[in-house]
Parts: C-alpha cells; sequence; structure tokens
C-alpha cells in the first residue's frame, strides 16, 4: 500500500500574519521582530497586494536617505508572490521555491489567504520525510 503525496496543506502555518500596505516599513520591523517572522504577506482590505520579507526590507534601508517611518510596505513589497492552492503537492513547491529561490509561498484558497509556507516550514517538512523514511517501524 502506498503513501498519498504530501500537500503544501500539511506543512504549512494557517493563518499567517500579515501587514496592510499602507504601513510603514518601520511598522513592519516591529511586527516581523515581535511575531519573529522573515516574511509578512501584504494586504490592501483583504486583498493580497504581495510579500514583504526581511530581505526586501534590508535592501530598502541600505539607501542613505531611507527614513523607515515614511517608506510604506506597499512600496516594497513583491508585488507578484509565488501562491498555490492547499492541495498543491509538496514536491512541487519545493522544487519552485528552490528553483527561482522564493523564501515562502503564499496558500490561498477561494482568493483568501489561508497559509504560508516557508523555507522554515519546508525544512520542518523534510525532517519528517526522512524520520518517516528512515525511521518508521
Amino acid at each position: 500500500m502506498s503513501k498519498a503525496e504530501p500537500t503544501i496543506q500539511k506543512y504549512m502555518t494557517y493563518l499567517p500574519h500579515s501587514i496592510e500596505a499602507k504601513a510603514t516599513i518601520k511598522e513592519a520591523v516591529a511586527k516581523m521582530q515581535e511575531l519573529n517572522v522573515r516574511h509578512l504577506p501584504v494586504l490592501e482590505g483583504d486583498k493580497i497586494a504581495g510579500i514583504i520579507s526581511d530581505r526586501d526590507i534590508k535592501l530598502a534601508t541600505s539607501f542613505v536617505e531611507a527614513d523607515t517611518a515614511l517608506i510604506k510596505v506597499k512600496d516594497i513589497c513583491q508585488e507578484r508572490p509565488y501562491q498555490v492552492e492547499p492541495s498543491a503537492l509538496l514536491k512541487d513547491v519545493v522544487f519552485e521555491m528552490a528553483e527561482k529561490r522564493y523564501g515562502s509561498v503564499l496558500v490561498m484558497q477561494n482568493g483568501h489567504l489561508v497559509g504560508i509556507f516557508t523555507t522554515v516550514d519546508a525544512c520542518r517538512a523534510l525532517h519528517d520525510v526522512i524520520e518517516q523514511k528512515f525511521h518508521a517501524h
């Protein structure tokens, strides 16, 4: 009997924290530090406007005159983040992440954000797969 291939839903972080597009970089930094995360989906109302990462923030603030209290998240976020359905196969998602060097994936269902899958989640999934393959009884 073969096991069903795991989907992204099994390993994603459900109901991820997000930030409004009109928030400032300073607010995003504070929220990321408070939550200990490196990625935040960016929302305009209840619609995805993009995703912001700690790397995006570092790049934007590397300019000498960058004022984090004035720059809006919307101005620096990735506007077309990689998105999948919860039923997407784990192997396909991690392959795409590796090929395109994505640090995160937004998990969408019926046009709504239901989860996020990051490289940390991918490491947990890898651990789980190794445990099942080599340590199952």
